[in-house]
């Protein structure tokens, strides 16, 4: 049996479950959180090196948008797929796109891949993307959940043996929104167009522009905190080792591109969209999708393997609150940036307002707030 967001569970979980679905009785049943899902398709044909470098840097400024978000009382699930599309190694009868990852909650694979895409020259099928995400994706089939396509490129829309019409159509029969990004260069005719069909939104950015991150005094203390955060997962199963090691990666990528950056991160590490119970052994016995008792030695870390199951228990729990305590420490430390940054806001607000980043934040809101989701400041 798989609960809310495809995981499967088993045992008396599992039967726990279905009692509850039979019975209907909301003291029964686990209330189902929201769902958003995000397809981010990202043209990195040669002349869009600057948007790339846009989206590596306000990644995580994105996933806090959520942070405060909320509907019927319940955090929302957050699941970002990414594609690239436009590079020549793609292939033709790919219509040159690729999906890099699917629908999902792994936030640390998302950022990873991000950094890796590198550009280079190309064709850039803007209706072949939309309608690759479209069919490919595992999107909610709940009308209630907040789908989005967000396609970004500067060549003229309607390239390719795919009618962009056509695939917005498609798009928008599933509940998928379809919202237009045109960087500067040809003209943006067609990419209103396709946003209009899709009931999305057009945007215009300067891929060039270079996204101005405040260094706040909060900062040393935040990514001091996040090193001790991350001490408190534990890695298990299959991909438990690799995925602590690209956590670490991925902390490493952003200090590279600014304190500020490895902040930002560090935040959406406390917030409820940043979610590893595929791995990490503390969010999956917290989601319920794991019994710890069920868990094979050979599947645990190294030091958990000769404890005793009430050892192994009481460290998951140790763990568990250590995560809590951080975490709190962290969100009470970035209202403290978020009061000294604004105090440079204007100046802030003014430079990236072209930029990615910030009219991808601005789009999520208002789409997600039509969805019923609300958010608080």
């Amino acid at each position: 049996m798989r609960n809310r967001t495809g995981r499967i569970v088993t045992g008396a979980m599992a039967g726990a479950l279905m009692c509850a679905a039979i019975s209907g009785t909301a003291a029964e049943a686990k209330k189902e959180r929201p769902l958003v899902q995000l397809a981010v398709l990202l043209d990195t044909s040669g002349s869009m090196q600057g948007m790339i470098d846009q989206a590596k840097s306000q990644l995580w400024s994105i996933v806090n948008e959520f942070a405060t978000a909320e509907r019927d009382g319940q955090k929302p699930l957050l699941e970002v797929s990414l594609y690239h599309y436009g590079s020549p190694s793609l292939g033709q009868d790919n219509g040159y796109v690729k999906q890099l990852e699917e629908l999902s909650g792994d936030l640390d694979s998302i950022s990873e891949k991000l950094f890796a895409l590198r550009t280079s020259g190309g064709d850039e099928y803007c209706g072949w993307a939309i309608q690759s995400a479209t069919k490919q994706l595992k999107w909610s089939k709940n009308s209630k959940d907040y789908k989005a396509i967000f396609i970004a490129g500067n060549e003229p829309f309607s390239q390719g043996k795919v009618n962009y019409k056509d695939a917005c159509k498609e798009a928008i029969a599933k509940g998928i929104i379809v919202n237009t990004i045109h960087c500067a260069g040809g003209s943006d005719k067609d990419w209103k167009d396709g946003a209009r069909r899709a009931d999305g939104r057009f945007m215009s950015i300067d891929g060039n522009l270079k996204v101005a991150e405040v260094k706040a005094p909060q900062d040393e203390e935040l990514i001091a905190l996040n090193a001790e955060l991350n001490k408190t997962y534990i890695g298990y199963g299959a991909r438990g080792a690799s995925k602590i090691a690209a956590q670490s990666r991925v902390d490493e990528l952003s200090a590279g591109l600014s304190s500020a950056n490895l902040s930002m991160r560090t935040r959406s590490k406390a917030n409820a969209q940043y979610l590893n119970s595929s791995w990490d052994l503390v969010d999956a016995v917290r989601e319920e999708t794991v019994e710890i008792e069920k868990v094979k030695e050979k599947d645990l870390p190294k030091e958990m393997r000769k404890m005793s199951m009430e050892e192994r228990k009481a460290h998951v729990e140790k763990k568990q609150e250590e995560r809590k305590g951080i975490q709190e420490k962290i969100r009470e430390l970035t209202k403290k940036r978020d009061t000294f940054v604004a105090g440079k806001r204007r100046d802030l607000a003014k430079d990236n307002e072209d930029t990615l980043g910030n009219k991808v934040r601005e789009a999520v809101r208002s789409q997600a707030t039509d969805k019923g989701f609300s958010f608080t400041d």
